[in-house]
């Protein structure tokens, strides 16, 4: 096997449905710019709050692809 080098780079994504769909928006999103993404994580979550309901659901993804030769 190849050695590899990746690049971590982080990205705010959101839903109005839940963190879920939060994380699958923001991935979907980041292999349209990013080639060969391998993974993410969930740096932080949050919500937005309107009139004492949920609005929004924010998540931080690091996201690591990597670096072409």
């Amino acid at each position: 096997m190849p050695n590899t080098v990746a690049r971590i780079t982080e990205i705010s994504s959101s839903s109005d449905v839940s963190f879920e769909d939060a994380v699958s928006v923001g991935i979907e999103r980041a292999t349209k710019t990013l080639r060969d993404v391998t993974g993410a994580w969930v740096k932080d979550q949050k919500v937005e709050v309107k009139n004492g309901a949920i609005t929004k659901y924010i998540v931080h993804l690091a996201v690591t692809f990597i670096l072409d030769d």
